[in-house]
């Protein structure tokens, strides 16, 4: 496909929002893939070629999470190596589906990200950190590797997934948000080659919507650290909010 002038900067400020959305709360695959679809992108390259931004994002995000001194990552590499499996799984079923089926799974995801924010997980599950048994281990393990099938699959709203199956440990969400970024890291670097592997990337628009997203990832991260846990619960329900308008309007 022909790379036009217009949509480089385009998709570079909507990297930008995108970028905040998926470090702060989660769902900014929820724009950018929606409009990779309309600049004429076929569903499995418009998915692949969502996944370089999301790689070069984790990258800015996890440095500067690092930097402010919020960086679990005994906890994240737990979680990361059931997500890896998970994530070739979905990524391997992904690259053969059609525009319907995905923009169909689009809308159910809008919802089911609705749905959920109503739950407040952040007020009903939230609790002091609980010490890690063999059960709550097993729970972890499994909800990350259906974070991983999901994540490889389809991507977008995988972040409130990851904040839902964190809460119930007791982690706040400035802690659980660079948890997010580590994990995804990981299991995109899966995803991506999957989808590499199959020529379903296109480079030129990747790369444009990579910039954006790592700068929206590196601000995202310091918004998340130094507005905490109830600024990210209102942008949380915001983001549901806009995206839920944006389904019903069409």
């Amino acid at each position: 496909m022909e790379t036009l002038y217009w949509q480089i900067p385009l998709l570079a400020v909507i990297g930008v929002v995108a970028g905040i959305l998926n470090v702060v709360a989660g769902g900014g695959s929820l724009l950018t893939l929606p409009l990779l679809l309309f600049l004429g992108l076929p569903a499995p390259v418009a998915n692949g070629t969502n996944r370089i931004a999301i790689f070069c994002q984790n990258i800015f995000a996890m440095r500067s999470f690092r930097q402010q001194g919020v960086f679990p990552l005994r906890l994240a590499l737990l979680c990361t190596l059931p997500a890896l499996f998970g994530s070739y799984l979905g990524a391997s079923l992904a690259v053969n589906i059609n525009d319907t089926l995905f923009r169909q799974l689009l809308a159910g995801v809008m919802i089911g990200v609705l749905l959920l924010t109503a739950l407040d997980p952040a007020k009903r599950w939230r609790r002091n950190e609980l010490p890690m048994t063999r059960l709550r281990l097993g729970v972890l393990l499994l909800t990350f590797f259906v974070v991983g099938v999901y994540g490889g699959f389809v991507q977008a709203g995988v972040g409130f997934i990851i904040i839902a199956g964190l809460l119930p440990h007791g982690l706040d969400l400035v802690r659980i948000n660079a948890v997010k970024v580590i994990v995804i890291f990981a299991f995109t670097i899966v995803a991506l080659a999957v989808f590499i592997s199959h020529g379903q990337v296109d480079y030129g628009l990747g790369l444009a919507l990579a910039v954006g997203n790592s700068i929206g990832g590196v601000i995202g991260s310091h918004l998340a650290v130094k507005k905490g846990h109830v600024w990210l619960q209102r942008v949380v329900s915001i983001t549901v909010l806009v995206f839920a308008l944006k389904l019903l309007i069409g």
